[in-house]
């Protein structure tokens, strides 16, 4: 073949490799959009940029007279198309008609580390679903869809859509395959967090809700005219009615705090006066523990908050401390200006009582919503589970937060870590 018919042949070829390339990107950039992966806006000013980029390759490649240049593009191959799929924000595989590899990105190269260039994907994706979802596009022409998920350590899920893509309609076979996978994984977990959540609520609801009825039908009935129970069982429902208003307030609370917590406090308030009042407020539940609260404080220590959530924070604290820490017949309260890990100046407010302490085990679940170390004990204190849940909460919207200290027989120290008013207005 002489050097005019090669040149000839690459000159043809060279504006139908762009085409497949354009066709790609409009493929791929829908997809996103339609996913609500990439916002319409931008995947069309995406999809724009990579045309006009392949258009102009085009253009300077039929401008060039370099006996050399149409070699080189065709040594290059697909750069244009790996050039595309490089940029996408999504793991992407290409794959020739026959499925073999023809270009990823750096995030699939993540997803499946043996994924290699000129090998069919079967090799590195060993999910029979997928394989057949590339089987039936190709057959088919039309587009598919496949969720799967990996188990491991971490369980994860991806949806992945493969699309056909055909440079001419008349083809029989697509010029190649596209396939994208979308990671599902933080929609399972929130999924899984709103039904846990949802079965927890309506458990620790359900329990004084049935000792209400309970006493009720009995009030009703055999204890009607009987005033001694008919005393001790409206003591009990009070008491049950109480928790439930407690859990209520509780979940309205935290439900307030995650929907504001994009919001940072911007007020200037002094945490002294707040700890001074929390004391004073459980001063009667300290006395009948028989307990002494001790305070440790400087002058003024000045944050940029909210005096409501930050009185929350330690009416929680201090109260936890005096019910559970009771047998140390003593609460330790120090409030003082540190410095936190990043060398930022902060202010640092711990609790510590001398009670039984808490097992290395639960330390770092302790802020889980319903969490309890001794569901019994927490019940019979009147808690609801929620209090550490909603000081994390408050502490995360005000950039701030909690350490814990403990061991079994030593007690346990809750310190507050949240960045003083001059720090947090940089």
């Amino acid at each position: 073949m002489s050097l005019n018919e090669t040149r000839a042949r690459l000159a043809q070829s060279r504006p139908r490799g762009i085409g497949v390339v354009i066709i790609t990107a409009a493929i791929v950039f829908a997809a996103l959009a339609v996913a609500n992966t990439l916002a319409f806006v931008y995947a069309l000013a995406s999809f724009a940029i990579v045309a006009a980029a392949a258009l102009i390759a085009l253009r300077g490649d039929g401008e060039s007279n370099s006996l050399t240049r149409p070699v080189a593009v065709a040594e290059r191959g697909n750069d244009p198309l790996r050039a595309v799929i490089a940029g996408l924000p999504d793991p992407v595989i290409a794959l020739d008609r026959d499925g073999r590899v023809l270009a990823l990105n750096e995030r699939a190269r993540a997803l499946a580390p043996a994924l290699r260039q000129g090998e069919p994907v079967s090799l590195a994706l060993r999910m029979p679903e997928l394989i057949e979802a590339i089987g039936r596009a190709v057959a088919r022409g039309e587009e598919q869809r496949v969720e799967y998920s990996e188990r491991g350590p971490r369980d994860r899920w991806f949806e992945t859509i493969v699309v056909p893509v055909k440079r001419e309609a008349s083809l029989a076979a697509p010029d190649l395959v596209l396939m994208t996978f979308h990671d599902l994984t933080p929609l399972r977990r929130v999924e899984e967090m709103r039904a846990d959540f949802v079965a927890n609520a309506s458990h620790e609801l359900r329990t004084p809700l049935a000792a209400l009825h309970g006493f009720i039908e009995t009030l009703q009935g055999s204890a009607r005219d009987d005033a001694k129970a008919r005393q001790r069982f409206l003591a009990i429902m009070q008491d049950q009615a109480k928790r439930m208003a407690r859990l209520i307030d509780d979940l309205l609370s935290l439900s307030r705090i995650e929907l504001n917590a994009h919001r940072r406090p911007d007020t200037a308030v002094d945490l002294v006066p707040i700890v001074r009042q929390v004391v004073d407020g459980l001063e009667t539940l300290a006395r009948d523990r028989g307990v002494a609260i001790n305070v440790e404080a400087a002058n003024t220590l000045v944050v940029l908050g909210d005096h409501d959530e930050l009185l929350r924070i330690f009416e929680n604290l201090v109260e936890n401390a005096l019910k559970y820490g009771a047998v140390g017949k003593r609460v330790d309260i120090r409030l003082a200006p540190g410095t936190s890990i990043d060398g930022e100046p902060e202010a640092q407010a711990s609790v510590r009582d001398y009670g039984p302490g808490i097992a290395p085990e639960h330390l770092p679940r302790l802020t889980e919503r319903f969490y309890r170390v001794d569901v019994a004990e927490s019940r019979a204190q009147g808690g609801t589970g929620l209090g550490l849940a909603l000081v994390k909460h408050i502490l995360n919207r005000h950039r701030g937060r909690l350490t814990i200290e403990s061991a079994t027989g030593a007690g346990a120290t809750f310190t507050v870590h949240l960045p003083t008013a001059v720090s947090a207005a940089h």
